[in-house]
């Protein structure tokens, strides 16, 4: 009998399902009231301004390169505009420096391919972005745990990776509104990141998925940015900042975006040559139209939206929870990261939630590297309006104080 599990690489008993993408099966079912899926809300996409954009596209001439094969770097009008757009975060670059990918979860699997091999070591915080674990797991590494806080030393870093037989390779995180926990790391913790990075002679991936979500409290400057400060010129820094559109126009098509040092540029175009050539030529140039015609009215747009919602939930965990439960209070992003009382499961109570309360989460532990977390769990605001959040919230605090009882 042929056995497929002595033909695959070793790599792939590193691939796991995705919890998250299997709870989104349950948007399907309309007696569920999921704050699963940390998807932005299809009501919001701007579907009109995408028609005008394609209509555009296939009246002119611009059509026959639409349809085309295209340069791996990306849409050069597109780069262009995200060379503008980075300016005014701090992020001086040239369209050299921004690289074009198939959605930013590609980037992410570029650079663990780029930067890992077996055995090597990821600085990720505890808890951390499931799909970053995902995208680096095909590549064999460790983990370890980023602190940006305590009495963790270089030097310790250095000694784990050598202990588990390899390099401290990178650090990733979410700066701005992190998925899972909405949380944020202030200026003085990126600060410490980039000295850190300089100390291991290791890269940084900053992943800003969220960034442009900021409901309310001051902006802070992407890590890319504080450094580029400190040293001067982009092609001199070690961070590389990976950003999307799916979360302000439109995930469906598959459009993000790296900017970063060009030598990695340069790096990472090769293996879009190798894996894909390039990403949809005219979904970046549908995309292209869009920004440039009307990109911080979309983003007022669902920044309003979401921020309401983003309340609502948060009374509602007021007004329904157990003291013993917390929960993170996010300045923006998709997200609120809550805490259960110790010993309680997120998984079990999920199970339980769908069957007898018709409400769905994503449970915490699957966000940790470590397998911990057990009694942690994510909720999103992004796809349910102010009633059907106090409503949902109001079955789960309901479910917690019959468990704790």
């Amino acid at each position: 009998m042929l056995n497929w599990e002595d033909i695959f690489a070793t790599r792939s008993s590193r691939m796991k399902a995705s919890e998250i993408r299997e709870l989104l099966k349950l948007l399907d079912r309309p007696d569920i009231i999921s704050f699963a899926g940390g998807i932005p809300d299809p009501a919001l996409f701007p579907d009109e301004e995408f028609k005008a954009a394609y209509a555009d596209i296939f009246s002119g001439s611009a059509v026959n390169a639409a349809l085309q094969y295209s340069v791996s770097e990306g849409y050069k009008p597109l780069r262009e505009w995200l060379t503008g757009e980075m300016g005014k975060l701090g992020i001086t670059c040239s369209a050299d420096n921004v690289f074009i990918v198939s959605g930013s979860q590609q980037g992410l699997d570029y650079l663990g391919k780029l930067f890992l091999s077996p055995g090597d070591t990821a600085l990720v915080t505890w808890p951390t972005y499931l799909g970053a674990l995902q995208a680096f797991n095909a590549y064999e590494p460790n983990y370890d745990k980023l602190a940006l806080s305590g009495n963790r030393t270089p030097e310790s870093y250095r000694k784990t990776a050598q202990e588990a037989g390899g390099k401290v390779k990178f650090a990733y995180l979410s700066a701005d509104f992190a998925n899972p926990t909405g949380e944020t790391v202030d200026r003085a913790g990126r600060e410490r990141l980039i000295d850190l990075a300089d100390e291991l002679d290791i890269a940084i991936i900053e992943d800003a998925a969220y960034q442009s979500l900021r409901f309310d409290g001051e902006a802070i400057p992407p890590i890319l940015a504080l450094e580029i400060a400190r040293k001067g010129d982009i092609n001199a820094t070690r961070t590389i900042y990976c950003g999307s559109f799916s979360k302000t126009l439109a995930p469906g098509l598959r459009i993000g975006y790296v900017v970063a040092n060009a030598d990695i540029i340069r790096k990472l175009v090769l293996m879009k040559q190798a894996a894909d050539l390039h990403s949809s030529t005219i979904n970046q140039m549908a995309i292209a139209h869009v920004t440039e015609r009307g990109f911080d009215a979309q983003v007022k747009k669902i920044k309003a939206a979401y921020s309401k919602r983003r309340d609502a939930m948060l009374a509602a965990l007021a007004k329904y929870m157990p003291e013993s439960v917390r929960w993170t209070k996010p300045e923006g992003g998709m997200f609120i990261w809550v805490t259960l009382p110790e010993g309680m499961d997120g998984a079990t109570l999920l199970a339980k939630a769908i069957e007898t309360k018709k409400v769905a989460f994503v449970p915490g532990k699957a966000f940790h590297a470590d397998g911990s977390g057990a009694n942690t769990l994510r909720i999103s605001f992004s796809c349910a309006d102010e009633k059907t959040i106090d409503e949902g919230i109001s079955r789960l605090g309901a479910l917690i104080r019959e468990e704790l009882a």
